[in-house]
């Protein structure tokens, strides 16, 4: 009897890890994408980037010189984990990685996508600040 209790708490704390490291694995960061938070991080002179800053900075509305509302959300939809749609229609994977593995995997493609994405909302580049607080609440999801 003795033996069967140890070995099916050995059965559940094996599975509790495997399950925890395979969440844990869909969101973790490279080497490169984490020296690229870390000079974000240096940059903003922060020791960490706030999620609800970076959840505020993908939902919220702004007035845009073409008249237009935009934010985040005009093209990813409100909800991170789903696809989304350009302007003219193409399909945008989730942006969330918890969804799309593929995110936030590349510094290139991320700091590309974020100075075009960042000027067709705010009009202006985003803040070292910002795009840490936008990764670190994706992350959070």
């Amino acid at each position: 009897m003795k033996h069967s209790v140890h070995a099916i708490i050995v059965v559940f704390a094996t599975a509790f890890f495997l399950i925890a490291s395979m969440a844990y694995a869909a969101t973790a960061l490279n080497p490169a994408m984490m020296a690229l938070i870390d000079g974000h991080k240096k940059e903003a002179g922060v020791q960490a980037f706030d999620p609800e800053a970076g959840r505020r900075l993908f939902a919220e509305k702004r007035a845009h010189s073409s008249g237009e509302s935009r934010s985040c959300t005009t093209c990813h939809s409100d909800n991170p984990a789903a696809k989304g749609k350009t302007p003219v229609g193409k399909v945008i994977e989730p942006i969330s990685p918890a969804a799309n593995r593929e995110r936030f995997t590349d510094p290139e493609k991320v700091e590309k996508w974020f100075k075009r994405n960042c000027k067709w909302v705010l009009e202006r580049e985003c803040t070292a600040e910002e795009k840490g607080d936008y990764i670190a609440y994706m992350l959070s999801l």
